[in-house]
């Protein structure tokens, strides 16, 4: 696609059903807000109903129309994941956007989850591939449904080491996340050609937000150190040099396009326009030597339905 301005016309998404993951802040809220704000029916899949519900409130009060539900998820926990695909199921309504948007990054230890994952590993990927997994009968019965799978600008540094997937071996907050992100990319890419191949009537694309400011920055690399450290404190000095970092109602558009623009192309993958693919409006961005091997997605796929318990 060409290069284009930082701004994004969505085209009218009234009559459409859309999820987005880790809905109640960051790139997560921008997506619901921009969904909302073009008519779509959003479910915030989000691990406190608290929070989930607070942001309703934030939402509707700028939007009074917006029709906005919230679910409980933990992408952290498998057993979560089929509770909360099956809760859909049960209510039957076609799903036309799937944004698998939640995630984890860089936390400075190795943390594993309850089902004995590396954290990262499960709450950016593999929980997402259990729950596309698990709503692929509503994807399919949308006709035309969009899955949008976040990855990162560290994908670049992911490296699939099929021998230590959970960075047992040896853990880099950095290179776990970055192969976590490499997953993701991939997924979208070979979800799309089983689509294509199967008749599913799904666009799988990925994308990335470049460098853009949310809480993942401090969150991740802060768990279990004083919130104003030495990390907090270089963030805040990144964020004032002009055209290093962008908000986050810039930062998803990327991702909006590919889960609304009718120019959205399956399979690809979408990041900023500028310079190093750090800020800028949505373009077509540059896929990762490692994400180009079929045979290692088709690889993955299989080892992620096994890991998970589930299958497409």
């Amino acid at each position: 696609m060409p290069r284009t301005t930082h701004f994004l016309d969505v085209p009218d998404l009234t009559g459409k059903r859309a999820i987005v993951t880790g809905a109640n802040s960051g790139l997560g809220l921008e997506l619901t807000r921009r969904l909302a704000r073009a008519g779509a029916a959003v479910t915030l899949a989000v691990r406190s109903r608290d929070k989930g519900e607070a942001t309703i409130v934030q939402l509707t009060t700028e939007i009074p129309d917006a029709r906005l539900s919230v679910r409980l998820i933990d992408l952290t926990s498998l057993a979560s994941v089929q509770a909360f695909a099956e809760s859909m199921v049960r209510d039957g309504h076609p799903v036309d956007i799937l944004i698998n948007n939640a995630g984890v990054m860089m936390p400075p230890m190795r943390e594993t989850t309850p089902d004995g994952f590396e954290l990262q590993f499960e709450a950016n990927y593999l929980g997402h591939f259990a729950l596309t997994a698990r709503l692929l009968p509503l994807l399919r019965t949308a006709g035309a449904a969009r899955v949008v799978n976040l990855s990162s600008i560290y994908a670049r540094a992911g490296r699939l080491e099929w021998d230590d997937l959970q960075s047992e071996k040896s853990y880099r907050p950095g290179r776990a996340y970055g192969l976590s992100k490499l997953a993701m990319l991939m997924f979208a890419q070979e979800l799309n050609r089983r689509s294509t191949a199967a008749d599913w009537g799904i666009l799988a694309a990925a994308a990335h937000p470049g460098a853009t400011i949310t809480n993942l920055q401090v969150t991740g690399p802060m768990r279990g150190r004083k919130e104003d450290g030495m990390r907090a404190r270089l963030n805040r000095l990144q964020y004032r040099v002009p055209g290093l970092y962008q908000n986050a109602d810039q930062g998803i558009l990327p991702a909006l396009f590919a889960a609304t623009s009718p120019d959205a192309v399956g399979g690809s993958y979408y990041g900023p326009s500028g310079f190093q693919e750090v800020t800028g409006g949505p373009a077509s961005a540059s896929i990762p030597k490692r994400a180009l091997s079929e045979a290692d997605s088709a690889r993955l796929w299989e080892v992620s339905e096994a890991l998970s318990h589930v299958n497409f």
